[in-house]
């Protein structure tokens, strides 16, 4: 293939990259990545084993001169979240990412990169690819559907596993060394609704422009949930003159903060409904952070559908849009900055006769995951539809004891001349399931500079990706 990167060390990190980016790798469609993985381990006459959820285990022996040391086990997931732009024609079921350069940082035409955790999926292939010279036995573990709930983690064999020392590379700060994350689970409440004949004059809504993002790493920024704002602006529509439902439309991902959602409705009259949603959505624009300056919102009259929602459906819905808790529910009491709760309304679809709305919870602590459930639970009950918990995976404790986190922090000083910070996480890591199986594994996580994930405006830091490739060859030295 022609390659976009060239004279950027580490030049076999970057190659393995841009061939990823040419498979497509939806979660829950990993089966031509694992293909890849299988056929590279072929090549090379590395062991390696495939599981039926397509994680794939490969094994590199040790140098002769590391033979005696520990196992050290690389971990990353293969799958990418797929979010694109409104006006973006691309099928991320076939098409392969089309790349760009924008100065030091690698970016994909109008959407998400997938350098979480494509860069995972590289650095493992450059290593097991021969480009460390001297390492000890190496186990790199691709897991699949990661940003789906941590499914390929959750169902992996570990028995194949013998190391006992991880490097996860699911962290998106060079000089942040990850130790320990929150757990999660996702939430659906569906309403089974009775359509009726349709009556009075469709509008359709077209709410667009926020900047999105991660629903664990941006959750502290302020940007707003596009599902959540048009919860307000059919409220106080419904305030202003009737409204029936006939479909909403918000989101892609549960873990991703919406950008944009559509509403289509039956008002009495469009006049003032317009003009309503004219005057909300320039109060909303006001309040907006500096990400959300392209916030936009158009409302005009559309061909009217033969059915609506029954007036009693409809305000369910826009009641649980308008009333869910979304966002940060409580900050650390400990570390400053670091969100210990939140919930995010990542999808609202609107087919064959009901209304879903998707949700991700987070925290480290259990006992506020209950909650979670409680709370949608109860507020199902309010309004007229069915609750279902699912994908719920464990925190990953800080460990006060890690002889790999000293190492690598060591490495790190020694490459850079600057110290690392340890910190931990609001987000969801794979580092949880692993060391709820493995409770013995020493973990860490660690990446490269990456901004804006799971949003279209993912950008990998070309420079950091090579410190992090230092700090690894120097962290590996340093287990002789």
């Amino acid at each position: 293939m022609n390659y976009l990167i060239h004279d950027r060390k580490p030049e076999s990190v970057f190659r393995f990259f841009e061939e990823l980016c040419a498979i497509p790798h939806p979660s829950y469609h990993e089966e031509r990545v694992a293909d890849y993985l299988e056929a590279f381990a072929a090549a090379r006459g590395l062991e390696c084993y495939r599981d039926k959820l397509h994680n794939v285990l490969i094994k590199k022996p040790a140098t002769p001169d590391m033979k005696h040391s520990e196992a050290l086990l690389f971990q990353g997931h293969t799958d990418m979240v797929c979010v694109k732009t409104t006006d973006s024609v691309h099928d991320f079921m076939s098409d392969a990412l089309q790349l760009y350069l924008d100065g030091d940082f690698l970016r994909a035409k109008g959407t998400t990169l997938g350098a979480d955790d494509g860069i995972a999926v590289a650095v493992m292939l450059a290593v097991l690819d021969g480009a460390l010279t001297s390492h000890p036995a190496l186990e790199c573990l691709f897991t699949a559907a990661e940003e789906v709930g941590l499914d390929g983690a959750e169902g992996f064999d570990y028995s194949k596993i013998s190391a006992r020392k991880m490097i996860n590379m699911d962290s998106e700060d060079l000089g942040i060394v990850t130790a320990g994350c929150a757990g999660g689970l996702r939430s659906t409440l569906t309403l089974k609704y009775a359509a009726v004949p349709f009556v009075g004059t469709c509008i359709k809504i077209n709410l667009q422009g926020l900047f999105g993002g991660h629903s664990g790493v941006d959750i502290c920024t302020g940007r707003a949930n596009a599902n959540k704002l048009m919860g307000r602006l059919l409220a106080k529509l419904a305030a202003a003159t009737k409204v029936n439902l006939v479909s909403i439309c918000g989101g892609s991902k549960d873990n991703a903060i919406p950008r944009d959602c559509e509403a289509t409705v039956a008002v009495s009259d469009a006049a003032v409904a317009i003009a309503c949603i004219k005057d909300e959505a320039a109060r909303i624009s006001a309040e907006l952070v500096a990400d959300d300056r392209d916030f936009a919102v158009t409302a005009c009259e559309t061909e009217a559908p033969d059915q609506m929602l029954s007036d009693v459906d409809s305000a369910h819905a826009v009641a649980l849009l308008a009333t869910v808790d979304n966002g940060v529910k409580e900050m650390n009491r400990n570390v400053k900055g670091l969100a210990e709760w939140s919930r995010n309304l990542g999808v609202v679809k609107t087919e064959d006769g009901k209304m879903e709305f998707v949700f991700a919870a987070r925290s480290a602590m259990e006992s506020r995951l209950d909650a979670s459930i409680d709370e949608l639970n109860a507020l199902a009950a309010l309004t007229g539809c069915t609750a279902a918990h699912y994908n719920r995976y464990p925190g990953w404790d800080y460990a006060p004891v890690s002889p790999l986190r000293d190492l690598y922090l060591r490495a790190y000083r020694e490459v850079t001349g600057q110290d690392a910070t340890v910190n931990v996480i609001h987000a969801g890591l794979e580092c949880g399931i692993i060391f709820s199986k493995v409770p013995d594994m020493d973990v860490i996580s660690i990446g490269p500079d990456m901004r804006d994930v799971h949003s279209p405006d993912e950008r990998l830091n070309l420079s950091t990706v090579e410190t992090l490739w230092k700090t690894i060859e120097k962290t590996v030295e340093l287990l002789k």
